[in-house]
């Protein structure tokens, strides 16, 4: 298990070597703020006391998205009293469809990484009770702390915290490093739109940190914007000239593996059906 690195004042992140994922604390004079709790009760008790090492501050919860890796151990932070926020959309896949995307995931990561799917799979689902339709603003022992909805991308319910007075930006997964995006239930034709007005808020020298992987730079998201929007046209140009999933993935510059889902999502989104 990982500790939890400084960042930036008063802004730490966790990065857990099982699918490279991040959670971040955000330390305030009297209260804490942390951001995505990792994939399951075991992982999560773990990251609860590597959070009780920085700050014993009253906590509350941010999950930038309903993937479990994200969320999946927010139960393991019953002290933050159901003070848990996500974006609307993020809420009612977990409480409308928590259960089928539990054994869809348990039964995906089985095969290849069994103690990960074992932990996911005992994961008690809580779920956020604080919507973010547009934005909020939160108060975490005076440090203001913003949670925007910038658009659909890695999926419908995308949030982005902004730590100002750090220079930092939570991404989630709307910024991967180290390897491709994952588009499974993404939205590839959205995707570059939503991460143009994300750019909007990242400074020259901010401190952006992915959903997966090491934080990065601005440079970073404006290369990954371009490799985004170079796919958003394969997939609409090769739809136009009836082009198979396979040719346009084969094109993409993220890889063919990578990017089959993609196309087969924006072909979709071109026809209505998603």
């Amino acid at each position: 298990m990982a500790g939890l690195a400084e960042v930036a004042p008063g802004v730490y992140v966790h990065r857990h070597p099982v699918l490279d994922v991040n959670a971040t604390l955000i330390v305030g004079e009297d209260r804490a703020l942390l951001v995505d709790t990792l994939s399951g009760p075991a992982q999560g008790a773990a990251l609860a006391e590597e959070v009780r090492r920085v700050t014993p501050a009253p906590l509350a919860l941010v999950n930038t998205h309903h993937h479990f890796d994200h969320c999946f151990g927010n139960a393991a932070f019953g002290e933050a009293g159901g003070a848990i926020w996500a974006h609307r959309d993020a809420v009612a896949q977990l409480r409308d469809h928590g259960p089928r995307w539990q054994h869809t995931w348990y039964e995906q990561w089985l095969p290849t990484e069994p103690e990960l799917a074992e932990d996911l799979g005992r994961a008690v689902i809580a779920v956020p009770n604080r919507v973010v339709h547009r934005a909020a603003t939160l108060d975490v022992g005076g440090r203001r702390v913003e949670l925007r909805h910038l658009g659909r991308g890695h999926t419908e319910g995308d949030l982005v915290v902004l730590v100002a007075d750090a220079g930092v930006v939570l991404a989630g997964d709307l910024v991967e490093q180290g390897a491709p995006p994952d588009f499974g239930d993404s939205y590839p034709l959205e995707w570059p739109e939503t991460v143009a007005a994300l750019l909007n808020l990242i400074s020259t020298d901010a401190v952006v940190v992915p959903g997966h992987g090491a934080p990065v730079d601005r440079g970073f998201v404006e290369h990954q914007h371009g490799q985004l929007s170079e796919l958003d046209w394969l997939i609409r140009y090769g739809h136009r000239d009836r082009a198979t999933e396979q040719a346009v993935a084969a094109r993409s510059p993220f890889g063919p593996d990578a990017s089959l889902v993609a196309v087969r999502r924006g072909f979709a989104e071109l026809t209505g059906g998603v």
